[in-house]
């Protein structure tokens, strides 16, 4: 047993004496499916304190060579599984973790020799029959000679594989030379049974081919079949809510909204904090200010801030994730940055429909701080206004929402190119920022009747409030809007689902630069639906 070399289970003995453990074994079926063929090379990213580091302990507590495990299996789900026994402590485990190697008194300029030296080292132990093996020799090169003269092929596991990219930020030669190393030690390497790398950011990327093709990634665009096993589910988040008596709405509201193959996945490490404490508040984020956050919402690239105003009120914004190299430097695009900001969990997306969205109040939260110290043109200000324009709303007083449109409006001139009515919608957005209390997220362009509605707001369950049905229009009339609405029958796709719904238009004139609201409410007596 080595410090690198099959390790002890140690570190997963650890987890699975925690208070609160919930299993994610089944991982194992897959990587154990994979093992020895084709489709061993895996690479896995999550954001930070989503279980990668567990789940790379629990691979290694399996399959090392260097401990008995069976123990700490027993009674968990991968026990009935026909391959649990196959593997089970039956392989030469490698297995390192980066940032230790980078943060060591050596540094940056001598990490992958110290990888390369630490690992042989400990070869030399385990394997003493194949000799000692030459001053300066390369980790490939005793590898091939230990699988040469044994037989025995190594599984490896390499935590926090990306912090070279993250920590070393600009230093592309190091980057690259990492790069190569990989490469080199996997690329044709029979002496591989299987190499699980986990880490934030997907494999970088030069134009548009991956550094490192033999892999298969599974990230927050793309978790296929590994989806459920890197944070928690909905119904294992119910299940610890069930058992400590915590309010399961309240921690869903909170911590829910990562979508992962149609999965709703929730950070594990505030819903564990939660649980513990009894009270719902931001944990995750507290490992990492929201100065990180603001250095990337701050950059200078058309239409994100607009996204951002629009995600905070809600709202989805497409992104093209196809153009971004997969680093925290190269950025050509809003799109780059956004795809950057899913990969670190600031925003949630969605596979199907390519859109992403702010996930829940936690991250939300780290927004407003962000957008606070950041000099958003008094969006803050604008939606501390919210929630009155939102009473006003339902008071049907469309005097006051026009007058604070109108408000938010002259807070955010600066920040918003309000030229059209993409930009009226953003305003609406932030205007309307409060309703996510009351309201699911809206619906942008529903479609309803003979056209689609600008924007929809369906209440949650048990809120006792009007659905919103909001018409927007540029330099013409909000009584028109209104018309509209009616015309087209844009409230009869929602009335077999709500109580009363209240209709919204709103208009902006240009020239005279102010805003005008008409409110109506609309029942089923009107004769629709």
């Amino acid at each position: 047993m080595g410090i690198y070399v099959n390790p002890s289970d140690v570190s997963f003995e650890m987890s699975r004496n925690s208070e609160i453990y919930v299993d994610k074994s089944m991982l194992i079926a897959q990587t154990n499916r994979v093992c020895r063929t084709e489709r061993r090379f895996l690479c896995v990213s999550r954001p930070r304190r989503f279980g990668k580091s567990m789940a790379a302990n629990m691979l290694a507590a399996y399959y090392s060579r260097g401990c008995d495990s069976s123990r700490l299996f027993s009674g968990l789900a991968i026990e009935g599984e026909e391959s649990f026994l196959v593997h089970l402590n039956r392989h030469n485990v490698i297995r390192w973790d980066v940032q230790r190697f980078l943060e060591s008194k050596s540094g940056y300029d001598r990490f992958i020799n110290d990888i390369e030296d630490m690992v042989i080292r400990d070869l030399k132990k385990e394997f003493p029959e194949c000799g000692d093996f030459p001053e300066g020799s390369r980790l490939k090169t005793v590898l091939d000679e230990v699988y040469g003269q044994t037989g025995q092929g190594f599984v490896f596991i390499i935590d926090e594989w990306d912090c070279v990219f993250r920590m070393a930020k600009k230093r592309e030669e190091m980057q690259k030379a990492y790069l190569d190393f990989l490469r080199g030690l996997f690329k044709g390497a029979e002496y591989v049974d299987l190499a699980y790398m986990t880490g934030i950011l997907p494999i970088k990327k030069y134009g548009e081919h991956s550094a490192l093709n033999i892999f298969e990634e599974y990230s927050m665009l793309d978790s296929a079949e590994l989806a459920m096993f890197f944070g928690f589910t909905e119904e294992e988040v119910h299940g610890l809510c069930t058992s400590t008596g915590m309010d399961f709405q309240d921690v869903e509201r909170w911590y829910d909204g990562y979508l992962m193959n149609g999965i709703h996945i929730y950070n594990p490490k505030s819903v564990v904090d939660a649980v513990r404490r009894g009270k719902c508040k931001s944990y995750w984020t507290g490992t990492e200010t929201y100065e990180a956050l603001k250095v990337y919402i701050d950059l200078d690239f058309d239409g994100l801030r607009e996204a951002v105003v629009g995600m905070l009120g809600g709202a989805r914004c497409r992104v093209d994730a196809t153009t971004s190299q997969n680093d925290m430097t190269t950025f050509k695009t809003k799109d780059d940055v956004l795809t950057l900001l899913i990969h670190l969990g600031y925003l949630a997306y969605d596979e199907d429909t390519e859109e992403a969205f702010i996930p829940n109040q936690e991250i939300a939260q780290e927004y407003m701080r962000a957008i606070k110290v950041g000099g958003w043109g008094g969006l803050t200000e604008a939606l501390n206004c919210s929630e009155e324009l939102l009473r006003s709303t339902w008071a049907l007083d469309g005097e006051a929402v026009a007058a604070g449109m109108s408000a938010i409006h002259g807070e955010t001139a600066s920040l918003l190119k309000y030229n059209n009515e993409n930009s009226l919608t953003c305003t609406v957005l932030m205007a309307y920022y409060s309703a996510k209390a009351y309201y699911m997220n809206p619906i942008m362009e529903l479609p309803s009747g003979k056209g689609y509605a600008n924007v929809v707001y369906l209440p949650k369950r048990d809120t006792a409030r009007p659905a919103l049905v909001v018409e927007l229009k540029w330099n013409e009339s909000a009584q028109g809007a209104i018309a509209q609405v009616k015309d087209r029958r844009y409230a009869a796709w929602i009335a077999d689902y709500t109580g009363d719904i209240l209709l919204v238009g709103i208009n902006y004139d240009k020239k005279s630069k102010e805003h005008a609201c008409v409110i109506e409410a609309w029942r089923k007596t009107h004769g629709e639906g």
